[in-house]
C-alpha cells in the first residue's frame, strides 16, 4: 500500500493494483469534460476519490483526447495549480500532475504533487526529465504514437505489443540517463493513444509481456472508446467494460490501474482477493 504519510518516496505496491483516480481540471476531456473545471468542485472529487479508496489522485488541465486543442502553460497552471495546493492539504495520498509541460510539472511538484504523468514519456519538453529529476519526482512514462490531434489517423503496427514494449523499454533508459532513479519510474501501455481498439485489446491480452520488464506497469482503460466500440456503449455506459479492463490487469501483475470510477473499481478489487483469501 502507499504510506499515508506524504513524501518524495517510491511508490510501495502491494499484492492487488493501486488506484489511480482521474481528475480531469478540463472543459473538453472526453468523459467528464467540464464536471470538474470549476477548482471547488475538483477539490471536491479529489477528496471524495480518495475517501472511496483511491491511492493516488492524477490531477490534468489538459485534455488529451483525439483531436483535442493545446492549452496554454498559462491556462494550465491557472487549472491545475490551486486544485494540487488545496488537495495536498486535505488528503493524505499522493498526488500525481497529468502534463507534458514541465513548467506546469515544476509547480504542481512545489504545489504538493510527488508524481509526473506525462504521456510523451519526458520527451515532450526538453526541460522535464531535469524537473523530475531534481524533485526526486516518481514518473509514469506512456507510450503515444504521434500526438493527440493525429494519434488516431489510421494508426499502424507490425507488432503493437513488441513495439509499445521496446518504446517503453527505451523511455525508461532515458529517463534513468537523465537522473531519475528506476524506483521511480512507471510505465504505461497508453491504451488508445495511437492504437486501433484492436491494438488495445491485444495489449491487454499480453499484458505480461510489459510487466516482464520489471518496472510497475499502470493500465488506463477507463470508459475508453475501445470499450464503447467493443460494447457498443456510449461513454457513461462503460463501467463494466472498464472493470473489465482492471481484472485482466490484475491478471497480469499491473501495478495501478488509473480510472474515472473509484468505488466500483476498490469494490471490485477487495472481492476478488476476498474470494481468493476465503476470507
Amino acid at each position: 500500500m502507499i504510506s499515508t504519510r506524504r513524501s518524495t518516496a517510491p511508490l510501495r505496491f502491494a499484492t492487488r493494483p493501486l488506484i489511480m483516480g482521474i481528475l480531469n481540471v478540463t472543459p473538453d476531456s472526453f468523459s467528464d469534460g467540464g464536471e470538474f473545471l470549476d477548482a471547488e468542485a475538483a477539490i471536491a472529487r479529489g477528496i471524495q476519490m480518495a475517501e472511496e479508496g483511491a491511492h493516488a489522485i492524477d490531477v490534468g488541465g489538459e485534455s488529451t483526447r483525439p483531436g483535442s486543442a493545446a492549452v496554454s502553460v498559462e491556462e494550465e497552471l491557472r487549472r491545475v495549480v490551486p486544485v494540487v495546493r488545496a488537495l495536498a492539504k486535505a488528503i493524505r495520498v499522493p498526488i500525481s500532475i497529468d502534463t507534458s509541460k514541465a513548467l506546469v510539472a515544476e509547480q504542481a511538484l512545489d504545489a504538493g504533487a510527488t508524481l509526473i504523468n506525462d504521456v510523451t514519456a519526458l520527451r515532450g519538453d526538453a526541460r522535464m526529465a531535469k524537473v523530475a529529476a531534481a524533485k526526486k519526482a516518481t514518473v509514469i512514462l506512456m507510450h503515444m504514437r504521434g500526438t493527440s490531434r493525429i494519434m488516431q489517423r489510421a494508426p499502424r503496427y507490425r507488432d503493437v505489443v513488441e513495439e509499445v514494449t521496446q518504446h517503453l523499454r527505451q523511455a525508461a533508459r532515458f529517463a534513468q540517463d537523465s537522473g531519475i532513479a528506476r524506483s521511480r519510474i512507471l510505465i504505461d501501455p497508453g491504451l488508445g493513444f495511437g492504437k486501433t481498439a484492436r491494438h488495445n485489446l491485444q495489449l491487454l491480452q499480453r499484458l505480461n509481456r510489459l510487466t516482464k520488464l520489471g518496472y510497475p506497469v499502470v493500465v488506463g482503460a477507463s470508459r475508453k472508446s475501445f470499450i464503447g466500440k467493443t460494447l457498443n456503449a456510449d461513454v457513461k455506459d462503460r463501467l463494466a467494460g472498464s472493470l473489465a479492463c482492471v481484472v485482466q490487469a490484475r491478471r497480469h501483475g499491473a501495478h495501478m490501474v488509473r480510472v474515472h470510477d473509484v468505488k466500483p473499481t476498490a469494490d471490485l478489487l477487495r472481492m476478488l482477493q476476498s474470494i481468493e483469501a476465503g476470507t
